[in-house]
């Protein structure tokens, strides 16, 4: 098996290289780095999280989860991790399958240093608007958190400061830091669980599995029953309501 120790600097470069097959092994010759290279070795290492992005033992990691929903809450997670905090498994919520993400919603909940979860309703959404329903929703999740942190680090690129706590916006974080990803799951989940409840309420949307969104059949209940009290009513202003059959 050919270990490489390091990945190049371009990853692109090395995958149009032509690949061959040595003891089960798939392998790419690097012409800039002259050697060849494991390919799961590679994928492995490229998915790999990071753990922090500080040294500050109270880092939490910040994560929402249905700003692009048509009905429902917007809700965010907040979640601080031991530093030596191992999960297989542990991604975006969006790349996993629901049995991933419930598993890995247990293993955060209960080896977490802290978490918090905030929910904001479509109400609130229809008053202050989604953006800012989302800083309300994310405040709400560090609030709630057991442990005051030392540093947030926010997926996504704009964020609204709470209080005095230093922040970092990371873009498509949650692929990128632990912290994120636990969040992004929490929230996920939370929410998920949230829609299948209200679900109950009113079937003939099927939230249990559209938890929401903006779906063909999401859509086509709204057309032939109207919008409910959980429909997000400033949303019909723009283009989401369109049904496109």
């Amino acid at each position: 098996m050919i270990f490489s120790g390091f990945l190049p600097r371009n990853l692109g470069e090395v995958a149009e290289n032509q690949p061959l097959f040595r003891g089960g092994a798939k392998l790419i010759f690097s012409g800039c780095k002259g050697m060849y290279f494991c390919v799961d070795e590679l994928l492995y290492m490229a998915s790999m999280l990071k753990s922090s992005f500080c040294d500050h033992p109270a880092e939490a990691g910040v994560d929402e989860a249905g700003r692009g929903c048509l009905a429902g809450p917007v809700v965010a997670a907040a979640v601080i991790l031991p530093q030596e905090f191992e999960a297989n498994g542990l991604n975006d919520s969006k790349k996993l399958a629901h049995k991933q993400r419930m598993q890995l919603r247990e293993v955060i909940i209960n080896n977490a240093q802290s978490y918090g979860v905030g929910v904001v309703w479509n109400e609130a959404i229809d008053h202050v608007n989604i953006l800012n329903a989302t800083y309300q929703a994310m405040h709400l999740a560090i609030k709630n958190l057991q442990t005051v942190p030392g540093m947030l680090l926010i997926d996504g690129n704009r964020f609204k400061p709470y209080g005095k706590i230093p922040f970092h916006c990371v873009i498509q974080g949650d692929a990128q830091y632990m912290s994120i990803a636990a969040a992004s799951i929490l929230a996920k989940t939370h929410r998920d669980q949230i829609m299948s409840e209200i679900h109950l309420e009113y079937p003939c949307y099927r939230w249990n599995s559209n938890k929401g969104y903006p779906t063909k059949d999401h859509k086509k209940a709204i057309f032939e029953q109207g919008l409910s009290p959980y429909h997000r009513k400033s949303f019909g202003k723009g283009m989401q309501y369109r049904l496109n059959l």
